[in-house]
Formats: structure tokens, sequence, C-alpha cells
């Protein structure tokens, strides 16, 4: 077992052990394909993720039928947006607007679909990572097809008033995809409610496996269709082909129904985890910069700048001690500052100081105090080589 404490739940989560109980059969006894429907191995399967399904419909609210299940949000996101462009642009437009501080799965997608011409217009955001409604609504043309915003961000933790922005794309006419990933399972997420017409999730962000997601499709009002992205086999209505990963889904599933029961719990902890460790912080250190807004963000991530202390530096030093990030999972071998805080608008002195922590389930109340410490300590001992370089004159 590591000793190193692991404050990094916004790139991913250790898989809770009740999922994995619950998983175990499905490996080697209960492993038939779904698609097997005439013996018993595929009834299994096919029992088994239709109760998955059901777990996931009662902590979505949705309807079974308004479900796909993918590899991932990355899946899902790929999906949605290539599905969406590519049967509603030859009739009604190639106009999708989105913001510069979504995921990179969004970003790059959209990138490919403006090769393919689709018209892309970027929202602005305030220093906290805010776009305007205002903004919005200006947007939004007569070819405009789709808006693309992120419930909760997985860099700053800001989230967006999604409900407010799902009203603008329904008094519109106008489908909103909305990337759900750090969000769901974290704090109430019930797509119909928030006006999603489209809703991208992932697994192993709430102590579920890697390698399962899904996509909600709403079936009325709108009633959204897509063009599959891949082929050959007809699963899942031929909207998403392959054979159904029978194991993760049943993982999916239970961690689901684990949400449902304990959201408001995990949501109570990981608040007191950050708050406390971020006021450790700030009672020790001066120059700490909040990128977070303090009254619209997830519980369970904080990021903020340090001043005097460049980020590689820092994590470098404690990589064996304590599990941060400079921000997303996805981003962090680029070896490039933020894109979302550079699209924020903050300064590169702010940017290039950035850390991201990121608590679960799991993380307690001495690791925190511990995680403190040890970042308060390598903080000032950096501060101290840094003032005798400046002052020696060297570099």
């Amino acid at each position: 077992m590591s000793s190193c404490i692991y404050l990094d739940n916004a790139s991913t989560t250790a898989v809770d052990l009740r999922v994995m109980e619950e998983m175990l059969p499905f490996f080697t006894q209960y492993y038939g394909n779904a698609s097997s429907t005439v013996h018993q191995y595929g009834w299994e399967a096919n029992e088994a993720i239709d109760q998955a399904k059901l777990r996931l419909t009662d902590l979505l609210q949705v309807k079974k039928e308004e479900l796909i299940f993918t590899s991932g949000a990355t899946e899902s996101i790929n999906l949605a947006l290539r599905g969406v462009f590519d049967l509603y642009a030859p009739v009604a437009g190639r106009h999708i607007i989105s913001c510069k501080t979504e995921h990179k799965a969004v970003l790059d997608t959209l990138d490919a679909l403006e090769k393919k011409g689709a018209t892309i217009s970027w929202l602005t955001t305030d220093i906290k990572g805010r776009i305007s409604l205002s903004d919005l609504k200006k947007a939004i043309q007569k070819d405009t097809i789709l808006v693309c915003l992120m419930h909760g961000n997985n860099e700053t933790g800001v989230v967006h008033p999604i409900s407010q922005i799902g009203e603008i794309c329904k008094e519109e006419g106008v489908l909103l995809f909305c990337d759900a990933t750090q969000t769901v399972g974290k704090i109430p997420v019930h797509p119909r409610k928030i006006g999603a017409s489209l809703l991208a999730l992932s697994g192993h962000k709430f102590y579920g496996p890697k390698g399962i997601g899904a996509l909600y499709i709403s079936s009325e009002n709108p009633r959204v269709k897509l063009r599959p992205q891949i082929v050959g086999g007809g699963q899942q209505n031929g909207i998403r082909s392959g054979t159904l990963n029978v194991t993760g889904i049943v993982g999916l599933g239970k961690a689901a129904q684990l949400a449902k029961e304990q959201i408001a719990f995990d949501f109570s902890h990981a608040a007191n985890m950050i708050d406390s460790f971020f006021n450790a912080l700030e009672n020790k250190l001066d120059g700490i910069h909040l990128n977070t807004p303090v009254d619209e963000c997830l519980p369970h991530i904080i990021n903020f700048s340090i001043e005097g202390v460049n980020t590689p530096e820092l994590l470098a030093k404690i990589s064996n001690k304590v599990a941060i990030s400079a921000g997303s999972a996805c981003s962090s071998n680029s070896g490039r500052p933020s894109h979302v805080l550079k699209a924020m608008g903050l300064s590169q002195q702010i940017t290039a100081s950035s850390v991201r922590v990121s608590v679960g389930r799991f993380t307690s109340e001495g690791e925190m105090k511990s995680a403190a410490q040890i970042i308060i300590d390598a903080v000032k001992e950096l501060r101290a080589d840094n003032y005798r370089v400046d002052k020696s004159g060297v570099g």
C-alpha cells in the first residue's frame, strides 16, 4: 500500500470495495455475452445490465431507454457532439456554442468538427470561470444546433448555472449537451430537470471502474437523434455497437446506487475536508490566491496559486508524499500551463503557480492535516531556495 496521500480524486477515484465485490462474479461466474440471448449465460448478463440501468436511472431520474453505455466520458462526448453534427448539420445548421474552459475531450472534438465545416462560437468567462447568460443568449443564431457547456469544471470546480442555460436553450429551440463527468455522483444531477438534451458521465469519477461510462439522450421534448459513430453488431439500438462490458456496467450501476444513498454525506465530507485543508494553508502561508469561486463550486475540488512557487517544482518536491495535480490529468503530460486558467484571463504568474487538490469519499481528516503540513514545508523550502538564488544573482 502506498504511503503517498491521494488528493487527485478529480482525476480518478478508488473503486469502492462494495462496487468491486458486486463486479467480481461477472469475471468468472456470470461471464456471458449479453448478445447471446438463446441461453442462460446471455440471460444472466442481460438481467445484470437491466439492474445496473435501473440503478443509474434512479440516480439520474431518467428512462432506461435514454441511456447508452460507452467506454467512458470521452467516448460519450464524441458520440454526442459528432452524432448531433453529422445528423443535424445538413438540415438544421452548423453553428455550435461552447467555452474554452471545457475539458480537452470537448475542445478537441469541436476542433475536429470545425475541420468538417462546423462554426464554433466561444463564450468568455470572468476570472472565476463563470460565463455570462446574456452572452449566451446573444451568441445563439438561426443556424445554432447545439450549446456545449460542462456542468462542473474539472480544474477549478466552478459550477455553471446549467438549469438557467437549459431554459435558454429550450426557449431558443437549441439542443444542450452537458459534460457532467465531475458532477454525477457528487451533487444531484437530473438531466431532464436541468434541461440537458444530452449528458455524459464516467464511472471512475465516482468510485466505479475505469472503462465504463454512459450518455443520456433525451427521448422527448426534445427527442434527440444521433448518427452512430461505432457500427458493427447493432447493440444498444444501433447507437453504439460492440459487445457490452457487462462487468463494467455492473460496477457503474452499483456506484450509482451508492452515490444515490450517500450523496449528502459525501458532499458534506468533501466540503469539510477542503475547508480545513485550505484554512491550514492560509494560516501558515501568505500569497495564496484562490482560483475557485467560493459560492459556486463543487465540494471536492479546490484550485489555488502560491506566490513565489513554480508548480512543477512543488509537485516534484512532494510527489512521493502527496498526490495533487496542476490541473486535468488528460493534459498533465503536455507541459503547458492550464488552458482553463488561461481562458479565465488569469496572469501567467498565477497560472504557472496553480495547483488542484481534489478529495473523495475515503479521504480522512488526518490525511488532510498531514498533506497541508507537507505542502507548507515544501513551499517554505522552495521560497527560501528561490530567495537565495535571487540574492546571489544566479540564473
